[in-house]
């Protein structure tokens, strides 16, 4: 008959491998989270330091800057910016010169962040890779 404890060693050596592979997802899953958080704040504090002023929605770099500067930590972390004026029906309208039958031009800023992201661990069965992606769309004071 076997002992005790040669069957808990057994139990311990079947659920190990299992128990590490599910810390290893949750490791992952947790990364991508972190990433997706972060890329979400970089693209809101551009839109925020975009819509502060109209000179500010006019300065595509500083934008960026401030977007880059909200998740140092994210490595490789890539954002664009864009300054788009509608009219309140929502047609996009030329900035210099524009008009709207609908009422004022106005200034909106856009700014988009986006870094890729590649697990820690492979898994075969599970192919995961590719870009975290957000967007932050605001008006111009």
């Amino acid at each position: 008959m076997p002992s005790r404890r040669g069957i808990a060693t057994v139990e311990f050596a079947l659920i190990t491998p299992l128990f590490l592979l599910l810390l290893a997802g949750v490791l992952d899953y947790t990364q991508l989270m972190r990433a997706a958080i972060a890329v979400a704040d970089a693209a809101r504090a551009g839109a925020q330091y975009g819509s502060l002023s109209i000179a500010n929605a006019s300065n595509l770099a500083g934008m960026q800057t401030a977007a880059a500067n909200a998740a140092p930590d994210i490595n490789g972390l890539q954002t664009s910016a864009a300054k788009v004026c509608k009219c309140s029906d929502g047609t996009t309208v030329n900035c210099t010169g524009g008009t709207c039958s609908t009422g004022p031009v106005r200034t909106y800023v856009q700014v988009a962040a986006w870094v890729s992201f590649t697990p820690i661990f492979s898994y075969s069965q599970v192919p995961f890779g590719g870009s975290v992606l957000s967007t932050a769309s605001m008006r111009a004071q």
